[in-house]
């Protein structure tokens, strides 16, 4: 295998050495045939060894290991199935189905210090800021570059090399082709068959290394641009779905950016296919600018040159004013197109609901508006660019060809000033001497200065392929931004409106003064506000309870139930971390000791063992020596034994929200718990679709493996499980009780005793609302 030492940092050969072939004394012989040979076999040489190195390389760094596919089982060795982030390991390894194989990938996720160290190149965006080339572009470009090549030895390094060890290839070649042209076409005209033929020979010796060389290019742009889709890509998952819930937060805790989907998938795609191509587009011209403008100093002189130089300049001002704003413009195409595809998501995900409500006629106009503020928008781009590439093309290619025959005349009509075309000119001759020289220079210079005005006229263009660049790297970037500030626990603050009353308390994202305590054999909170965070509303977070202050110890099961809306389910959200804690203090155990069982089931992708055992893998089930003959008795006791072999095993893969019911579903949620056996379980409704029966038999089970319960509920049955009642009130108060106690009793009491106090009021009630019919018949 073949591997780098060290970093390449320079090109195989100087420019002056690429030069030299070039701007040699012109009175050399027609055609040097061993150098023209030897010319088209060294290039053909190194462009074979920089693809031989550039795929021995990438195999170092990818670690790929090609073996033929098995399928996985609870008999496979420890090396098939370990694989998956392991605890407190740097990399890991995925198997990629790859045709009829398995390809291992050696995945490296990013660090902590690696997000904490980024996290200053990120500043979130401020509103207002203008989209296009300008500093602020600069410096996003800059800080996603961090991202995207974060070192020296990486593979996007090499990438970039030999790319640009292929783009010097070519313009080499494009200058031989130049001087290869003009001297056939001199031998045409001087009727020298000979030298004729040899040229033709040469021209298809030269073919071959030349259509390699564009071919590789091509090949190294596209590579570029998925090793940078791949770098940002994993660098983003690795942000956005961490401890931190950071895809949590974005959704549900701040509105900064609508559709992450639509930033992950399309957006950065976007954004490497356009810098990736930009490279490309403006590094081969700039090479090309550089080397023909050299070139056609020696033949034209310094004066035709100042004369091109003055016409870049000239036609850089104009198309800089010229241009439309079309970085706005794509970031906002890329919002729409977001906008689109979060309305087919939603169609998606609730497609059983809006069946049930016959609204196919509704949502079908929602999706239609979405399109056409999509293609309305497309549209006007298309009519914004009609003038401009008219105006463009006629400076480009027009103006800047008519310009260059100008350029080329100098030797001929001013030949004092025509550089060595000039001194040709000057030197005397035959008649047809020098019709025959002025032919190949003209020929020669010509080539060139297409090849010129081509790199000019690309380089041109390319302004408009930045201007969408900083487009999706706005996007991009804001990305980023949000993901490093929610990572960090960094909200948008709210401030405190000049109506609000001063007697109450004001929560805001940005006021967070709550603290939480991890590693207590229990739960408690301390004068703890449940808070509903309500991202983006002017008024605040709303309060739900005031103040809870309750404490659960191993073996006390506690029951929170109360009216629906007044934030039972928004004390799980504060006790997993979902939610901010504003205010007070909550000490509980560490994520290991405790489990979560929402009321609605997640079913993921994989196997039926797989819904068992999540989040875990097969790999941390393995580790950990578990088998599925234990997951079949988790099944015993949930009475769903026979679920294995009604699918077909435990390797079967369904989509299994569409093959379990409801209270298979929640069931399915239960042996979670009792496979995962922590030492509290946060229980949120998840037995609603299980018999009573049943529901009985599974938390009499949860208590005798002594998992500690708090379960949110409505059903009465639930009582005589727990130990401890957290009733919640409409006011935003709490009051708890001891289960099957005198304090019980009498708060049950109480409760009686409040409804038959507004039963009383129902005759007035009902009196008032015969007043009010009368009223509105009246009015009628």
């Amino acid at each position: 295998m073949v591997v780098f030492s060290k970093p390449v940092d320079r090109l195989p050969v100087p420019l002056q050495a690429v030069l030299e072939p070039i701007t040699s004394n012109a009175q050399r012989q027609p055609y040097s045939k061993t150098k023209v040979i030897a010319s088209a076999a060294t290039i053909s040489l190194a462009a074979y060894i920089a693809n031989y190195i550039y795929q021995k390389r990438l195999e170092n760094f990818d670690s790929q290991i090609i073996s033929p596919i098995t399928p996985l089982s609870g008999t496979s060795s420890k090396n098939d199935v370990f694989e998956g982030p392991t605890p407190r390991n740097n990399k890991y390894t995925l198997t990629v189905p790859y045709k009829n194989r398995t390809a291992k990938v050696t995945v490296r996720p990013t660090s902590t210090e690696t997000f904490k160290k980024h996290k200053k190149f990120f500043p979130p965006s401020t509103s207002g800021q203008r989209v296009g080339v300008n500093k602020v572009f600069f410096k996003q470009l800059s800080a996603i570059l961090k991202v995207i090549i974060p070192k020296i030895r990486s593979k996007e390094v090499i990438i970039l090399v030999l790319h640009s060890i292929f783009l010097v290839l070519r313009t080499w070649l494009s200058i031989v082709v130049a001087r290869l042209d003009g001297r056939i076409v001199r031998d045409l005209v001087a009727a020298n068959g000979k030298e004729f033929l040899k040229g033709i020979m040469y021209w298809f010796a030269i073919a071959i290394p030349a259509t390699y060389t564009n071919s590789m290019i091509r090949f190294l742009q596209s590579k570029l641009s998925i090793a940078f889709r791949t770098r940002l890509t994993r660098y983003v998952h690795d942000l956005y779905l961490n401890k931190e819930n950071a895809y949590y937060k974005a959704i549900n805790l701040d509105n900064r950016i609508g559709g992450a989907d639509q930033f992950i998938t399309t957006d950065i795609a976007r954004f490497c296919d356009g810098l990736a191509s930009l490279y490309s587009n403006l590094g081969k011209p700039l090479l090309d600018t550089i080397i023909f403008n050299y070139q056609l100093t020696k033949s034209i002189g310094l004066a035709g040159m100042m004369g091109l130089f003055g016409n870049y300049l000239l036609t850089a001002w104009i198309l800089r004013k010229a241009t439309p704003a079309f970085g706005k413009l794509a970031a906002h195409e890329a919002k729409l197109e977001g906008d689109f595809r979060a309305a087919h998501t939603r169609l998606i995900t609730n497609a059983e609901e809006i069946a049930f409500y016959n609204g196919a006629d509704l949502e079908l106009s929602i999706l239609d508006r979405t399109y056409t503020k999509l293609i309305k928008h497309i549209n006007s781009i298309f009519k914004i660019r009609i003038a401009y590439n008219m105006f463009e093309d006629f400076l480009i290619k027009y103006c800047w060809s008519a310009i260059g025959l100008l350029m080329c005349s100098v030797p001929v009509f001013f030949p004092s000033w025509g550089g060595r075309g000039g001194r040709q000119e000057l030197d005397g001759g035959t008649v047809y001497g020098k019709e025959r020289d002025r032919t190949k220079a003209f020929i020669t210079n010509k080539r060139l200065m297409l090849t010129l005005a081509d790199a000019g006229g690309r380089m041109m263009y390319s302004y408009k392929e930045l201007a969408e660049l900083a487009g999706y790297t706005s996007r991009v970037y804001n990305l980023l931004a949000v993901l490093h500030s929610l990572y960090a626990g960094e909200y948008v603050p709210t401030p405190r409106p000049s109506d609000f009353p001063d007697e109450q308390e004001f929560y805001s994202l940005g006021d967070i003064r709550g603290e939480v305590l991890y590693g207590y054999d229990g739960l408690k909170f301390e004068s703890v506000p449940i808070v509903g965070p309500n991202a983006g509303n002017e008024r605040g977070g709303e309060e739900l309870i005031k103040s809870m202050n309750i404490t659960i110890r191993p073996g006390e099961h506690l029951l929170i139930t109360g009216p629906n809306g007044v934030g039972k389910t928004s004390v799980a959200r504060v006790i997993s971390r979902l939610w901010p804690l504003f205010r007070g203090r909550l000490s509980r155990p560490e994520d290991r000791d405790i489990f979560y069982v929402p009321q609605r089931p997640y079913l993921s992708i994989g196997t039926l063992r797989d819904q068992i055992i999540y989040p875990h893998s097969l790999a941390d089930m393995i580790r950990s020596g578990r088998t599925d003959k234990e997951l079949l008795d988790i099944l015993h006791v949930v009475k769903l034994s026979t679920i294995p072999d009604r699918e077909g095993g435990w390797e079967t893969q369904k989509e299994w929200k569409d093959v379990f019911s409801g209270g298979e579903k929640q069931r399915i949620g239960i042996a979670r718990l009792f496979y995962h056996h922590p030492k509290f379980a946060i229980l949120d409704e998840c037995t609603s679709a299980v018999s009573s029966e049943v529901e009985g038999l599974m938390y009499q089970h949860a208590k005798d493996i002594g998992i500690t319960l708090v379960t949110i509920s409505h059903r009465p049955s639930l009582f005589k499980y727990h130990t401890h009642l957290l009733r919640i009130g409409d006011e935003g108060t709490c009051e708890s009780s001891t289960i099957g106690t005198e304090q019980e009793r009498m708060t049950l009491d109480k409760e009686v005793a409040t409804l038959e106090a507004k039963l009383k009021d129902v005759d007035s009630w009902k009196a008032r609302i015969a007043e009010i019919n009368m009223e509105l018949q009246l009015n009628i």
